[in-house]
């Protein structure tokens, strides 16, 4: 309820905000928060952290192709394509993906169905199920977890014979440009 002396006289707002319990601070100054003010029994809202994940929570249904640079937890079923480049896939233990994920790193405690490929890292949790390509530099599997289908894990590097390949094709260039014909100068290998 509101009395008549509370009033501004410019608009009807009140002059002081009224008492709820939760400490009030200045909004003037920037290193002050402001509280968000509710009943004495509700809990005071806590800052979003600028990092915080985008939610597809349980009983939501997508169709088609997610891109973001934002982490995105998926708890709900997702069908199509999802991108997320730079940031991070976690699948929840009901969360249902028939998907492409390509992400930088990518944590599955639900289903998977398709290719996933972690830049950095990919982690199956026990209750994690995944059926389909696994590209990773580092592969974590927990007791428990499924998978069925291919994997490459690792950093990609030169082999010896690659390498010993790329140096005689170079000689091999190295020989034509010169104008000598290669089949006068002994292969390297």
């Amino acid at each position: 309820m509101w009395r008549k002396d509370e009033v501004n006289p410019q608009g009807g707002v009140p002059a002081t905000p009224p008492s709820t319990g939760f400490p009030q601070t200045s909004t003037n100054s920037p290193a002050a928060t402001p509280i968000a003010a509710g009943p004495a029994s509700a809990p005071a809202a806590l800052p979003i952290s600028p990092r915080a994940a985008a939610c597809i929570s349980q009983g939501i249904k997508i169709k088609g192709e997610v891109t973001g640079k934002e982490d995105l937890f998926v708890d709900g079923t997702l069908e199509g394509k999802l991108d997320l480049t730079n940031g991070s896939v976690t699948v929840g233990p009901n969360g249902k993906v028939k998907a492409d994920i390509v992400a930088r790193e990518v944590i599955v405690r639900g289903n998977v169905d398709g290719k996933i490929d972690g830049s950095d890292r990919v982690q199956l949790w026990n209750t994690g199920r995944v059926s389909g390509e696994v590209k990773t530099a580092r592969l974590a599997i927990e007791d428990g977890a499924v998978l069925r289908g291919k994997v490459e894990a690792g950093k990609a590097s030169v082999r010896p014979a690659e390498g010993k390949k790329s140096a005689a094709s170079a000689a091999a260039e190295g020989s034509k440009s010169s104008g000598m014909a290669a089949s006068s100068q002994p292969a390297v290998i």
